[in-house]
């Protein structure tokens, strides 16, 4: 005979006053956790209870129900309805549906309760978040709603649009969540599917390597060419941008690289045609030129343009507001925000009277020219009146002094001598009646002695010394003639053959150009007006200029067809003077200027070296690309630098000064790697790492 199944009986739910119920010491939750009571409270309120309390009836020491209810499960609720009766939004006597239970524990009761509730699968919550959004709710309203910041509502609908494909994975524990969020970079589903095909077959899965294959070609928002075009119309034209709500992204990437080259173009060719509008006979046009790129061209001098009487007027308007409101506030601790922001308008609009423009002499600009790309900051750079060698009008032969004037020709005859010799010269002319010339020959003897007069006496004056060395150099440096001088100084500034990635934009490349453009400013358009110029700057001007003019001549490239190890060995000494820090001068290790040109040892060197040994150990196992990418971030802020670009501390220079001679070693061969590039060992820090 079959045995009947035993049928369940569940506890009946009555509605019972809100002031006939307690709170029971049997609830096992303590522990804070999760939505806080008023935000419950406010939800109970927009919405009403959703779910009933577990309620037990209060019995005497005899075992006789009072009426009165403990709430062994559902405190947190209870709480909330009690916050909203005090603040008398709910009634004490409002019916609560609750579920009765009698037999039992309590504890049993709250501990069940607990357990066996299922918490919600984050994706269910996407895709709940997503329906709410195709319903019209707004980011805001759902964010009002579920008491969230409606950042936290945009990053839950990007990964409820991610691929379906890959969400199914996701469902099944087949990716996790980080893994889901690095997918959001992209919103192109067939990108987002072609990357986790890729990843089927390596061993890579982390999440920045999922980011790196979305972004690869793609142009960075802070790339000064997105800066130059403006994101807003990238997007305007049609460009996707890639943006990652979870982690810091710099803007994001333009996806779209042809469509931003061609805006970046677009927009140089309507600044150009402006800049021909001046009449220049050539303009160069690019995003971008190599450090250098003028070496060999003469600049104009031209002249700043006047002042009108309104520019005046306004800038002593200005200057008179600024200076009433710095004595005002003379003594105050603190100033006031609205004075404070005023103060800085009042110094940007000074500040650009100062930078006036240029104007040139049409005759020049006619046989000059322009180059026009784009600073490292986005805004165009515009380097006008530079003439090409072969623009260069013929140079007028000097006029012959006066007969009568033999000081004159003495002087222009000693400054035609490059060197006295002891070749025979002409012979004199026979002697006649009359003044004649002096001849050659005597006239040669004659500044012979004038030269020897003259380095004896500037070699007792250092002040006049330093002073002619500053004019020679100087000449060299601005003017294009530098044969104004009767010193025998050069000055060579070479150009660099190889160009590093981001050379012309780098920090020092930047702060150069700006400190020779204030120079140029500073000395007079002719040559002929130097000498009085430098003569009458006091000393501290005189010492800085020659500082910038003895800095153009620096040469510490290292090439391997042009050994110079005393060379390097000073250049080593003379960083260690400077105190030079390259790091400090903005260099940092990047995956195009250092990482991704040697090999993994190198690399993995590098972190150990800055971050430890167990930093390099985890990203041992990557690819190179990967490996250099990783240890680029890892590196961003460390300082750490490359042997090369090291400058050697007091007691390693001296140590180093003893030595004679510095053979420079000839790198070994590349070490066989599929997927490494053959490298060169650094032999000092003055050398660089060769690696083709």
């Amino acid at each position: 005979m079959a045995t009947a199944i035993q049928k369940i009986t569940l506890s009946p739910s009555r509605d019972i006053p809100f002031n006939k119920l307690v709170l029971s010491q049997s609830n096992v939750r303590h522990v804070k956790a999760g939505v806080s009571v008023e935000e419950l409270a406010e939800d109970i309120a927009r919405r009403g209870l959703l779910q009933g309390l577990s309620a037990r009836p209060v019995c005497n020491a005899d075992g006789v129900e009072t009426g009165m209810f403990e709430i062994p499960a559902g405190g947190r609720r209870y709480r909330a309805l009690e916050l909203l009766v005090k603040q008398k939004r709910l009634a004490k006597t409002a019916p609560v549906p609750c579920v009765v239970r009698e037999g039992g524990i309590a504890e049993e009761d709250s501990l069940a309760e607990n357990v066996q509730r299922a918490p919600l699968h984050p994706l269910d919550q996407f895709r709940a978040f997503l329906a709410l959004r195709e319903k019209g709710q707004s980011e805001e309203e759902i964010a009002t709603a579920f008491f969230i910041s409606v950042n936290v509502v945009k990053q839950r609908l990007k990964l409820a649009s991610v691929s379906p494909t890959l969400l199914d994975v996701y469902a099944e524990d087949g990716m996790t969540l980080d893994q889901l969020m690095a997918f959001t970079v992209s919103g192109d589903h067939e990108r987002q599917e072609q990357v986790f095909e890729r990843l089927k077959t390596s061993y890579d899965k982390q999440p920045y390597t999922i980011r790196r294959m979305l972004t690869e070609g793609a142009v960075r928002a802070s790339d000064k060419r997105a800066q130059f075009i403006g994101v807003d119309a990238y997007v305007e034209a049609g460009g996707t941008i890639l943006r990652d709500l979870f982690q810091g992204d710099d803007g994001g990437w333009l996806q779209d690289v042809a469509l931003a080259d061609r805006l970046v173009a677009e927009k140089l060719e309507r600044e150009a045609e402006a800049i021909r509008a001046e009449g220049w006979k050539w303009i160069e046009v690019a995003s971008d030129f190599a450090y250098g790129h003028a070496f060999g061209l003469r600049q104009l001098r031209g002249e700043e343009a006047p002042f009108t009487a309104e520019e005046v007027a306004t800038r002593d308007a200005l200057q008179a507001e600024y200076d009433r409101l710095s004595e005002e506030y003379a003594d105050a601790n603190e100033l006031p925000d609205e004075v404070d922001e005023r103060l800085g308008e009042l110094e940007t609009a000074i500040e650009g009277f100062e930078n006036r423009p240029v104007v040139f002499d049409p005759a020049e600009v006619a046989r000059a020219g322009a180059f026009l790309s784009i600073a490292h900051d986005g805004v165009v750079r515009v380097e006008r009146g530079y003439v090409r060698p072969e623009d260069e009008l013929p140079a007028e032969p000097e006029a012959e002094p006066a007969a009568d004037d033999e000081t004159a020709r003495a002087m222009a005859a000693s400054y035609d001598s490059d060197v006295v010799t002891a070749n025979e010269p002409a012979p004199e002319p026979e002697e006649d009646e009359g003044l004649s010339p002096i001849s050659d020959r005597l006239l040669t003897e004659l500044t012979a002695h004038r030269t020897l007069g003259l380095r004896h006496a500037l070699g007792e004056r250092p002040d006049v010394a330093f002073l002619a060395a500053l004019h020679a150099l100087s000449l060299k440096a601005f003017y294009h003639y530098g044969s104004d001088s009767c010193l025998e100084l050069d000055l060579k500034s070479v150009s660099f053959s190889a160009q590093a990635p981001g050379l012309n934009d780098s920090t020092s490349a930047e702060a150069i150009r700006a400190r020779h453009d204030n120079w140029a400013k500073s000395l007079p358009k002719e040559s002929a007006g130097l000498w009085d110029a430098l003569q009458g700057w006091d000393s501290d001007s005189r010492a800085a200029l020659f500082a910038h003019v003895v800095s153009l001549s620096v040469n510490a490239v290292h090439e391997a067809w042009n050994r110079r190890p005393r060379a390097f060995a000073h250049a080593d000494r003379l960083a260690q003077a400077v105190e030079l820090d390259m790091a400090a001068a903005g260099w940092k290790p990047t995956v195009d200027n250092f990482l991704g040109r040697v090999t993994k040892a190198r690399i993995l060197g590098a972190v150990a070296e800055a971050k430890g040994q167990p930093a390099a150990d985890r990203i041992e196992h990557l690819k190179k690309g990967d490996m250099a990418a990783e240890a680029e971030t890892l590196l961003a802020d460390t300082g750490w630098l490359p042997e090369p670009l090291r400058t050697a501390k007091a007691n390693e220079a001296d140590h180093a000064e003893g030595a004679t001679e510095v053979e420079q070693v000839d790198p070994p061969e590349a070490v066989a790697d599929d997927e490494d590039e053959p490298f060169a060992e650094d032999v000092g820090p003055s050398q660089t790492l060769a690696a083709e």
